[in-house]
């Protein structure tokens, strides 16, 4: 469906039906609504009995991947076009899709996004094809959380799929690129950027950098194939590259694409392997960038849960190849000394510093989404510091970053806690454990008194030399400046 009246009339239709985020929620209901987030989609089927109105004709066709009548289907959108455009297909007096129109969008705004027909949901029985174009999922939306939102004036979604994150970089950027190697995802975020009114969106297909070659953009964005797998089937998520060499390239291509103070944040999966740190291995990947670089490890899987996570993903568990896939991927493990693959994100940024700062941590916790605007308050928080030495640090007056709680830990009785924890409410949610002094420190930074002065009293009151303690409090300052509990003054208005 590439005709321009052929996309405003199936985009009149959706949007006459109301068949959007709210207008779904509202007539399948929270418990229907939550459950097809698990593909589970009795709870909506029950939901919708007895309704046969365009809206529930479009949840059945699309969400639930069920057929419908045929004259439902002629109400509820421009049959005729819906079927010559591949969207739809007719088996006598039913109807069925071909594709997976889904409604999505931000607060203000709602968008639809085209992709193939999902493994989990009854629309597809069995592995997926080679080209399939995979749909919303928690991924696109982790990426979609965590991504920076700055006015930009040139944005790059590398490996776009469905289009997802070209779709949220359409509103902050003037002009977007969407690159991918699957001719197919393109045709499709095609069709979701029509659909969705979005005229800023560019299209490029092939591999990697290679269609962007001499191009520089503010923020490039990536959900790439990285999948660990020993042979290539699906463009989606296999990359065709050994192990992880995937996500390596891509974070040591990313800077000569970036413009200055631009920032990449990219989705990944790292080998952990026998007999190596693999801190050291991500450390290798961004040293040679001179990006800022903030890499945050999710989740960790054994080589038998990560075969099993993705083999289910294409269908393969209901084939009859499925022991062999699996005993072949153990078995590539087992070769490369793959112990464990880890996820997690991303985010470099191009600082021009002689002194990039590279961090990476594992943080298994809960997180508050969008974290994106945090992400971007670290790397300001990162040249902060780099600008203090010990001495302007203790000059400053910091405050109390807000939702910070004190949490303290002791025997029932005890004059003094055994330890103090200093909890964020928002953002990262850290827990960072501080002694005394730190804790005082934190208490009493309100943005009036300096660190320094604080640190003088806390030594008067404790009884110990103001000296010394000066000496010793810039560590565990920069620490709590880092993980946000304390803040820099805002700058002043111009």
């Amino acid at each position: 469906m590439h005709d321009s009246s052929q996309v405003t009339r199936l985009r009149e239709a959706l949007a006459d039906a109301d068949y959007t985020v709210d207008g779904c929620l509202d007539a399948l209901g929270p418990q229907a609504y939550g459950a097809l987030s698990r593909s589970e989609t009795v709870p909506a089927l029950r939901s919708l009995r007895g309704d046969g109105g365009p809206l529930a004709t479009l949840i059945r066709l699309f969400l639930l991947q069920t057929r419908v009548p045929l004259a439902q289907a002629r109400t509820a959108l421009p049959f005729d076009e819906a079927v010559a455009g591949g969207l739809l297909a007719r088996d006598g007096d039913e109807v069925h899709a071909l594709v997976d129109i889904r409604p999505y969008g931000e607060a203000d705004t709602d968008w639809w996004v085209v992709s193939d027909l999902g493994s989990g949901i009854g629309g597809v029985s069995g592995p997926v094809r080679p080209d399939h174009v995979l749909g919303i999922g928690g991924a696109s939306t982790t990426l979609a959380g965590i991504t920076i939102r700055e006015q930009a004036d040139r944005v790059l979604d590398l490996g776009t799929g469905c289009g997802v994150q070209a779709l949220h970089a359409s509103r902050h950027a003037r002009a977007v690129t969407a690159t991918d190697v699957n001719r197919r995802a393109l045709d499709l975020t095609r069709l979701t950027m029509a659909l969705s009114g979005i005229a800023n969106v560019g299209l490029a297909e092939g591999s990697l950098f290679e269609p962007v070659e001499r191009e520089t953009f503010d923020l490039i964005v990536s959900n790439p194939p990285f999948v660990i797998s020993p042979k290539g089937r699906f463009t989606y998520r296999d990359g065709g590259l050994p192990g992880d060499e995937i996500c390596r390239r891509l974070v040591a291509e990313a800077p000569a694409h970036l413009a200055d103070g631009g920032y990449c944040q990219l989705l990944a999966n790292w080998q952990h392997v026998k007999g190596e740190d693999w801190q050291d291995r991500l450390r290798e990947w961004l040293a040679p960038t001179g990006c800022d670089a903030w890499v945050v490890q999710r989740e960790v899987q054994d080589p038998a849960q990560y075969a099993e996570l993705w083999l289910r993903d294409a269908g393969d568990h209901q084939s009859a190849e499925y022991a062999a896939r699996y005993d072949a991927w153990l078995d590539a493990f087992e070769r490369d000394g793959v112990e464990g693959v880890g996820f997690g994100w991303i985010s470099l940024h191009k600082s021009g510093s002689e002194r990039p700062v590279a961090h990476i941590e594992e943080w298994p916790h809960a997180v508050e989404q969008p974290l994106g605007a945090e992400i971007a308050a670290w790397f300001r928080r990162q040249d902060a510091l780099r600008s203090h030495d010990d001495a302007a640090l203790l000059g400053t007056a910091f405050r109390l970053a807000s939702a910070v709680l004190q949490e303290q830990t002791g025997q029932p009785g005890a004059e003094d806690p055994e330890y103090v924890v200093l909890r964020q409410q928002r953002g990262m949610c850290r827990a960072d454990r501080v002694d005394t002094v730190g804790a005082a420190l934190a208490g009493a930074s309100d943005g009036r008194l300096t660190a320094g002065a604080i640190v003088d009293a806390i030594a008067e009151l404790l009884g110990e030399d103001q000296v010394a303690l000066r000496d010793a409090v810039p560590g565990p300052l920069r620490s709590l400046i880092a993980d946000g509990f304390l803040l820099f003054p805002e700058t002043p208005a111009p």
